[in-house]
């Protein structure tokens, strides 16, 4: 479960990229986050990872305060980036290995578990060169592969399908389902509305730092497209 309360994040004191966000997404939920560029989106999920600090409120993943009890939450936590920072002097396999040791995943689990998602994500010939060779989709593989490895509680994805081709795109989208099934908590932004309308079963958007829409995704589309629903809720709130 991941528990946002009262998250407020300020760069200075005329600028609140987020203010008083309230959601709670349960497992099981595949849940998409929304909203125009600058909306607040990847503020919330750099503060969910313990990325940055934030001026009021907590984020509490399976109970665990990421701000009090960081080490503790951070064990259930997956996150991937939309542009991944990995090291690039390490091989996509050594950097897969570091972050499984680092969660302490069984030797025997890991060799499995590596092996299913390089096969999943067409990248297994490549996992022994530099990462430094590795285009922006290949990077965005080893990432994937990285944040699964260790089978994490809650995944937080950013825009998790830039840079994917098409079939891996579909692979990522039955693992999350995958996932979702067997209890994970997925939280993802995205940009591409056609994808959450499918993917996700809740929602909420976010505009200007404010959230001004949660529920279940067959109640905010209803007999529209989410594309049509977005708008009017956005069109809403500027009058």
């Amino acid at each position: 479960m991941l528990k946002i309360v009262n998250f407020t994040k300020k760069y200075n004191k005329n600028f609140t990229a987020v203010d008083n966000l309230n959601l709670e997404i349960n497992d099981g939920d595949i849940y998409a986050f929304v909203g125009h560029n600058g909306a607040g989106k990847t503020t919330t999920i750099k503060a969910i990872a313990g990325i940055i600090n934030f001026d009021e409120g907590d984020i509490f993943i399976n109970n665990k305060s990421i701000k009090h009890d960081a080490l503790k939450a951070k064990m259930d936590l997956a996150y991937i980036p939309d542009n991944p920072d990995l090291y690039e002097h390490l091989k996509g396999i050594d950097y897969i290995d570091f972050i499984a040791s680092m969660y302490n995943v069984d030797v025997n689990r890991k060799k499995e578990l590596i092996e299913k998602y390089a096969d999943m994500f067409e990248i297994k010939e490549n996992l022994g060169d530099e990462i430094s060779s590795y285009s922006h989709g290949m990077r965005q593989k080893i990432a994937l592969i990285a944040a699964l490895v260790h089978e994490p509680k809650v995944l937080i994805l950013d825009e998790p399908f830039v840079g994917l081709d098409p079939v891996c795109t579909h692979h990522l989208k039955e693992e999350m389902h995958r996932l979702a099934q067997n209890g994970c908590t997925i939280f993802f932004s995205t940009h591409v509305l056609d994808v959450a309308e499918k993917l996700c079963n809740k929602i909420a958007i976010i505009k200007k730092g404010k959230l001004i829409y949660q529920g279940l995704m067959e109640e905010v589309t209803k007999n529209k497209s989410l594309e049509e629903s977005f708008m009017e809720i956005e069109n809403e709130q500027t009058i």
